[in-house]
C-alpha cells in the first residue's frame, strides 16, 4: 500500500489541488460551506498520506525530517478544525516536490544513445585475404579492416594503407573534416567522409576512444551524487527543537491545545513553498527565454560558480567553416570565381562547400584533365584555360607568382587561424580565400558580461591545433586556452579544477563534449546540439543562443536571493508567532494563523517577482 501511494504521488497532487479547487468553488460560488469544508478535509488526508509515509520511512532511519513536523502540523489543524491550512500546505508541500522531480531527472537515455552511435559492424581481413563483415566484438588488436566511404570507423588504429577525408566531429567536436593518409591515427565512432582506407586495430571495444566517452560519461553521472537540499538540512535541526518545544509546553502547561498551537504555528509553512515558488518562478522565467534549468540543485551551484569552460566549435564559434576573408588580384575577378566555382563542383575536398557557397550563382563551365595533387590541391582545364587551386605549395609547383601584397594577405590569414584557398588562372594569382568557423556574434560581449556575474575565470578547451585556439582566444579575451584536446584530456581538465576547489560550469554541444558536461558542477549544452549532450547537461540554452548564457546566471544568481529572502521571512514570522504565543497573552490561534497565511501570501509574491527577471 505504501508503495502505491508513493509510486503514485504525482496523482494525488492532481487530485488534492482539484479538491481544492473544488471546495473554494463551492464557498464562493454555492455557498455551501458543509462542501468547502469537506473538499478540503478529503483533499488534505489524501494529500498527507505521502508525507506521513515519508516521515515514518525518515523516523524507521533515525532521521527527523521536515515531513515528520508537516504530518504532526496537519494533525494538530486537523484537531482544531483548520482544514484549509492542512489541505493547502499538503498540496503546496507535494507540488513543490513534483515540480523538483520533474526538472531534476537524469535519465540513462544519453548512455543509450551513445552506445547506439558506437558502431557495430567492421569489415574485416579473414586468413584467405578476403573481408568478411563481422560484429565489432569480433574484432581483435592487430587485425586489418577496411572501411569504405560513407562508413563509421569501427575501432581506434593507424591506416597501413589508402587515403580519405575523416568527419571526426564525435571525438574532437571539429568541424572540418581531416585528411587521413598512411600512419595517420583514425578513431572508432568517426566516419568516412570519402576515400578507401586499411586499418590496423589498435584499440577495440571499450578500449577505443568513443569507448572511453560512454565510460567518461557513466562516471561522471554516478559521481554527481543528490546533495541534500537546504530545506532539509535546515529540518534537521528546527524539526526537532518545535517538536521538542510543543512536547515541554504542553508537559509544563498540560495544555494540549497551546502544544497543538505551537506546533501548527511553528510548522514552516512559507518555508515549505517560498523555496519551491522561487524556482519554478526562476525556471519559468527561464523557459520564457529559452534556457532549461534542470533543477534546484542545478541552480543553486550554477550561482556560485568561478570557471566557465567552453568547447571552441558550435558554442563559442557558429560550428560550420565559412569563407571570412576574399581578396582580388588583376582583373577579371567575375571570370575568375565562375572558373573556382566550376572546379569546386567536382571536388570532394572539406573546404569546397563553403568555398561554393561564398561564390553563389555564378556561370558555370565544363572542366577537364583534373589532376589531384596529394595535400596541395587540384589541377584542372576550365573553358580553354589552365586553373589552379589549393594552397601555397600548389602555387610555388606551378610557378605562380605571389607578389608582396599577397604573401602579406596570406600570413594575415595564417595568424587569423584560417585555412587558404588560393586560385590562379593560366599562371597569375587571382583569388585568395581565408575559410575558418567564425566567431558566434556578439560572444565577445557575453563573455564580459559574465565576467561581470563574477565568473573569473574563462576558458577554452578544443580538439583543434592550438595555433587556431590562440587565435580565437585572443579575439575574446579568454583567461586560458587549450587545444589539441581529446574528449578525456578535457574531462581530467575538470577534475583538475574541481579537486583545486573550483566550482566549475562546462559549456559545450557535441557528443565528445558529454564526459565534460556530465563531470562539471554544472554541464551547459548548446540545444541545437547533440541530443546526448543535452540528456546529460544541467542547464540547456534552448535555440542554441549564446546570449541567454548571461541571462541563466544572472537568473540562478536572482533566484537564489529570491530564496534566501524567502527563508528570512519564514523563519522570521515562525520565530514571531513562537515568541508571541510564549510570552504575549494576544497572542491566539486565529491572529497567529493570519500572519501565517500573510507571511504564504509575502512569499508566493516575492518569488513570483522573479517570472519578470531581466538581465541588466
Amino acid at each position: 500500500m505504501q508503495r502505491w501511494i508513493l509510486g503514485n504521488k504525482n496523482k494525488i497532487v492532481l487530485i488534492n489541488g482539484s479538491l481544492i479547487a473544488f471546495a473554494f468553488a463551492s464557498k464562493w460560488m454555492l455557498e455551501n460551506l458543509t462542501l468547502f469544508h469537506w473538499g478540503l478535509a478529503i483533499a488534505a488526508i489524501l494529500g498527507v498520506l505521502p508525507i506521513a509515509i515519508q516521515a515514518y520511512q525518515a523516523l524507521r532511519v533515525k532521521v527527523v525530517s521536515i515531513d515528520v513536523l508537516v504530518t504532526i502540523a496537519v494533525t494538530g489543524a486537523f484537531l482544531i478544525q483548520n482544514f484549509e491550512e492542512a489541505a493547502i500546505v499538503t498540496f503546496l508541500f507535494l507540488f513543490g516536490a513534483f515540480l523538483e522531480q520533474r526538472t531534476l531527472i537524469k535519465t540513462r537515455s544519453a548512455i543509450k544513445e551513445l552506445v547506439e552511435m558506437a558502431p557495430e559492424t567492421a569489415l574485416k581481413q579473414m586468413g584467405d585475404g578476403e573481408f568478411k563483415e563481422v560484429s565489432v566484438d569480433e574484432v581483435d588488436v592487430g587485425d586489418v579492416l577496411l572501411v569504405k566511404t560513407g562508413a563509421k570507423v569501427p575501432v581506434d588504429g593507424r591506416v597501413i594503407s589508402g587515403e580519405g577525408s575523416v568527419n571526426e566531429a564525435s571525438i574532437t567536436g571539429e568541424s572540418l573534416p581531416v585528411a587521413k593518409e598512411v600512419d595517420s591515427y583514425v578513431y572508432a565512432g568517426t566516419i568516412l567522409d570519402n576515400g578507401t582506407i586499411y586499418i590496423k586495430a589498435d584499440r577495440v571495444g571499450e578500449d577505443t576512444t568513443f569507448g572511453r566517452i560512454i565510460e567518461l560519461v557513466e562516471e561522471a553521472q554516478d559521481s554527481k551524487s543528490a546533495a541534500e537540499r537546504f530545506i532539509d538540512r535546515f529540518a534537521k535541526y528546527y524539526t526537532p527543537v518545535v517538536l521538542l518545544m510543543g512536547f515541554v509546553v504542553w508537559l509544563i502547561s498540560r495544555n494540549l491545545e497551546l502544544a497543538i498551537t505551537i506546533l501548527v504555528l511553528g510548522c514552516p509553512g512559507a518555508l515549505v513553498i517560498g523555496v519551491p515558488v522561487s524556482h519554478v518562478a526562476g525556471i519559468g522565467n527561464g523557459a520564457r527565454f529559452g534556457i532549461l534549468l534542470k533543477g534546484s540543485e542545478v541552480i543553486s551551484d550554477f550561482s556560485r560558480l568561478d570557471t566557465m569552460v567552453f568547447d571552441k566549435t558550435g558554442t563559442l564559434t557558429l560550428g560550420s567553416p565559412s569563407v571570412a576573408e576574399t581578396e582580388y588580384y588583376g582583373g577579371q575577378s567575375e571570370q575568375a570565381l565562375a572558373f573556382l566555382g566550376s572546379v569546386e563542383r567536382e571536388s570532394d575536398h572539406p573546404l569546397a562547400k563553403a568555398v561554393l557557397e561564398a561564390i553563389g550563382e555564378v556561370e558555370l563551365y565544363d572542366v577537364s584533365d583534373t589532376e589531384v595533387i596529394k595535400g596541395e590541391g587540384i589541377i584542372a582545364s576550365v573553358d580553354g584555360h589552365c586553373v589552379a587551386v589549393g594552397n601555397q605549395a600548389l602555387m610555388e609547383r606551378e610557378n605562380v607568382r605571389i607578389n608582396e601584397k599577397a604573401l602579406a594577405d596570406l600570413k594575415r590569414l595564417e595568424k587569423n587561424g584560417s585555412s587558404q584557398v588560393l586560385t590562379a588562372v593560366d599562371g597569375e594569382l587571382k583569388i585568395l580565400m581565408g575559410v575558418r568557423d567564425q566567431i558566434r556574434p556578439g560572444v565577445k560581449e557575453d563573455l564580459q558580461k559574465l565576467s561581470r556575474l563574477g565568473v573569473k575565470n574563462l576558458v577554452m578547451l578544443s580538439g583543434d591545433n592550438q595555433g587556431t585556439v590562440d587565435v580565437v582566444s585572443s579575439q575574446l579575451g579568454l583567461t586560458a586556452a587549450h587545444g589539441n584536446m581529446l574528449p578525456e584530456d578535457k574531462s581530467q581538465y575538470i577534475k583538475d579544477l574541481m579537486e583545486r576547489g573550483e566550482i566549475v560550469a562546462f559549456v559545450g554541444d557535441g557528443v565528445n563534449d558529454s564526459p565534460s558536461l556530465a563531470l562539471a558542477q554544472i554541464g551547459i549544452a548548446m540545444g541545437g546540439g547533440t541530443d546526448v549532450a543535452i540528456e546529460t547537461s544541467d542547464v540547456v540554452l534552448i535555440n542554441s543562443d549564446f546570449r541567454r548564457l548571461p541571462h541563466a546566471l544572472g537568473l540562478a544568481k536572482a533566484i537564489v536571493r529570491n530564496m534566501k529572502q524567502n527563508i528570512a521571512i519564514a523563519v522570521g514570522v515562525v520565530l514571531f508567532l513562537l515568541a508571541g504565543v510564549l510570552f504575549s497573552d494576544w497572542m491566539n490561534m486565529s491572529i497567529g494563523m493570519l500572519v501565517h497565511e500573510g507571511s504564504i501570501l509575502v512569499v508566493i509574491l516575492n518569488g513570483m517577482r522573479l517570472l519578470r527577471y531581466k538581465l541588466r
